[in-house]
């Protein structure tokens, strides 16, 4: 099967059939081209992308609004490995108004389809499913929609009201017209990640949902369609965001070291800091007082020290020229989002979101707190 584009949903359905067709050894019908795609239809196949194999196998979609980066590259690149080459993989591209909010940015979206087809192809994928709004919310606004519930209420719920139930919405859509068997989502977009799967859980999908590691640019900040808008001294103080991020697992990193160390330091560690100030190796004896106080559940440990080290990072940055407009730092529970105390141990998530000049972004990083480490 090779590459093509469906901008309707009629052209995605003979995709999927021709792919089926070739599948079991046969062609779609006598008029079909080299990509099984009737001709006249309004899909188009594109012969010299990579194949996808001789027979039919799971089909994974990579959901995206375009504007295609390395980001989006790598969902595709792993859906492609997971799926292997009979498996088929489909590109969502699709600006949904319903998941942008009175004086949001869907008009001033990048929209750069051509660069999409070639991006998504080279990536491994053998669809890009692009359809119009029209296509997609036939007859205007859907009166049934998909209620995000109190997850949603949570964090980007609170900054951006409804787009949850937008962006649910339209993935339910979606999952369903891709006929996907396994769908791929970055975990850049922790929250939305967690709703989908929550989602898909909570109604019976018969999907997995897979999430990928956020991609990286060189200097740290998290790869963005909107990064585009930065100037470039708005983007040195959107690199406030990572190093917020890295600062915090750093201290999170330092404190688990730092109880290791206590756990094989001797009972008389106190002793040995006293008899080591008392020869004037004070240096020393600050590290030892040090391992040997980490014994004690109290002091400068576990998740308020994390925010505190995230959070020093995005103070200075506000201060910046341009600054940082802080709009939310938590360090929340995974499963629900709600912030953890601290003393948690187990998974959890650090995410951020800040204005930089006009361009709202957010990042988050995965922790783990505690014996699991």
């Amino acid at each position: 099967m090779s590459f093509g584009f469906a901008p309707t949903r009629a052209d995605l359905d003979r995709l999927l059939a021709a792919r089926a067709a070739l599948g079991d050894g046969g062609a779609a019908d006598g008029s079909a081209t080299a990509g099984g795609v009737p001709a006249g239809s309004g899909a188009t196949a594109d012969s010299d992308a990579p194949a996808g194999g001789g027979a039919t196998g799971p089909v994974a979609v990579v959901m995206t609004m375009g504007a295609l980066h390395e980001g989006h590259a790598s969902l595709v690149r792993a859906a492609r490995a997971r799926v292997g080459a009979h498996g088929f993989v489909v590109v969502t591209v699709f600006v949904n108004p319903l998941q942008f909010g009175a004086g949001e940015d869907l008009d001033r979206y990048p929209r750069t389809l051509d660069a999409d087809l070639k991006a998504a192809r080279e990536a491994g994928a053998d669809a890009v499913f692009a359809p119009s709004v029209d296509e997609v919310y036939p007859g205007g606004s859907p009166q049934v929609t998909i209620s995000a519930g109190p997850l949603g209420e949570r964090l980007e719920g609170v900054s951006r009201p409804g787009h949850f139930d937008g962006m649910l919405t339209v993935v339910a859509k979606l999952l369903h017209l891709s006929r996907a068997d396994v769908a791929f989502f970055g975990q850049k977009d922790a929250q939305q990640l967690a709703l989908v799967r929550r989602m898909v859980r909570d109604l019976n999908f018969p999907v997995e949902i897979v999430g990928v590691p956020t991609t990286r640019e060189d200097d740290g900040l998290a790869l963005s369609s909107r990064n585009r808008y930065l100037s470039p001294p708005e983007r040195r103080t959107a690199l406030a965001l990572s190093r917020a991020l890295f600062a915090a697992r750093d201290r999170l990193g330092a404190q688990h070291a730092l109880r290791a160390r206590a756990a094989s330091a001797p009972a008389v560690a106190s002793r040995r800091a006293a008899a080591l100030s008392a020869l004037g190796e004070s240096r020393l004896a600050a590290d030892v007082h040090a391992v040997a106080a980490s014994r004690e559940p109290v002091g400068p440990c576990g998740a308020d020290a994390v925010r505190e080290a995230a959070r020093a990072v995005l103070a200075e940055a506000a201060g910046a020229n341009p600054p940082l407009g802080l709009e939310y730092l938590a360090l929340v529970d995974p499963t629900d989002f709600t912030e953890v105390p601290d003393g948690y141990t187990g998974d959890a998530i650090l995410a951020v979101a800040a204005r930089v000049g006009g361009t709202r972004l957010i990042d988050n990083i995965p922790l783990t707190f505690g014996a699991s480490q």
